[in-house]
């Protein structure tokens, strides 16, 4: 009898059309393979050489305010530039390319170099997601712009190149790849059902309770039934907004409590600094309606067996599709599990 806690299966990830690969019995091998060093997180709340600390010189060579509450400005390396012109190259439909013009940002959290999000309070927390809410509000002012990505690099393993904690916001003139595929598949569903696909998802996940890890008034955090990474956690509003403008002040004030409670709980898993890149999805902007559209936040944590076990995407991953050793099932009982303070403050030592 086929059972998905035990025998391989592929599943439908619903927001992109995509399949994973899900081998469960994998999880009883010996692992022989490369261990990460732990990364030192002993930070002062002040480092006179980091260029996101207030009052210090960046490497553009311009100063920084001496911010008391989280700080935004225009990335000194931006990947993507406004004065890009308009053009494209085709040759033979083979060499094919398209100018990509846009602005970047970086978002610094908070003052203190050693504050990462499940170390401040929610109050601080709630700044930044009033900061993030204006930013895309003021980006989405610009008619060349489509598209406005809010994410986190968090921690040396995923190549954040500055300790200070921060985030980021990339606003581009097209829409990315994984959000065309989520719109194509939102809109599907919505011309079938009339109805949200994260509504009707996040209704499921609620009555069947199997990969819930937090759940409040407006939000719920769920290990998603597709989950690829090892932790990986998705944030439903369970109020249809297709974007952050729209949500009201009880819900941000919400979103920052789940935010401290599930970066705390990834925090607790290993009892380290826990690293991963995190991101909101919302609908496009400057390109008409997007009903279909519902928000929702990604967070995708490489670790795997302990603090310095990682799961590589390498071979069949990047050759045929995602796999995955651990259930999302099993994942999401090992975090609900977990405490939602984080245990610095539990043990007094919370800054």
């Amino acid at each position: 009898m086929f059972d998905l806690k035990e025998h391989s299966h592929t599943r439908l990830n619903i927001l992109t059309g995509d399949w994973i690969l899900v081998s469960p019995h994998r999880m009883k091998r010996p692992w022989q393979g490369k261990v990460e060093d732990l990364p030192k997180d002993i930070r002062p709340s002040y480092d006179p050489n980091c260029y996101l600390c207030p009052g210090n010189k960046r490497a553009d060579g311009s100063t920084n305010p001496a911010y008391t509450e989280p700080f935004a400005f225009v990335n000194d390396f931006s990947a993507l530039l406004p004065s890009t012109p308009k053009g494209s190259y085709d040759e033979k439909g083979l060499l094919v390319a398209n100018s990509e013009a846009g602005i970047c940002k970086v978002i610094c959290f908070s003052p203190k170099h050693d504050l990462t999000l499940p170390q401040m309070t929610s109050e601080a927390i709630e700044k930044v997601i009033h900061l993030w809410k204006d930013e895309f509000i003021s980006l989405s002012e610009n008619p060349r712009i489509k598209y406005i990505q809010i994410f986190e690099n968090k921690g040396e393993i995923m190549g954040c190149s500055n300790p200070h904690p921060h985030g980021q916001i990339w606003s581009s003139s097209s829409v990315p790849l994984e959000i065309a595929k989520e719109t194509r598949q939102q809109e599907k569903h919505f011309e079938q059902k009339g109805s949200s696909l994260l509504s009707d998802y996040l209704a499921l996940e609620i009555k069947k309770q199997e990969r819930i890890v937090l759940d409040n008034e407006h939000f719920t955090a769920l290990v998603p039934f597709w989950a690829v990474w090892p932790y990986e956690t998705l944030i439903i509003s369970k109020r249809q907004v297709q974007t952050i403008a729209q949500m009201n002040p009880a819900e941000m004030a919400s979103l920052s409590r789940m935010l401290k409670q599930l970066t705390s709980k990834y925090d607790n898993l290993f009892k380290i600094s826990f690293p991963y890149s995190s991101g909101m999805h919302q609908a496009p902007v400057n390109d008409g309606p997007h009903p279909e559209w519902h928000w929702h936040m990604h967070f995708y944590p490489p670790l795997l067996r302990s603090a310095t076990v990682k799961k590589f995407m390498v071979g069949y991953e990047m050759l045929a599709n995602p796999q995955r050793d651990i259930t999302p099932e099993t994942a999401a009982a090992t975090l609900q599990q977990l405490s939602s303070i984080h245990y610095t403050e539990e043990t007094g030592h919370g800054k």
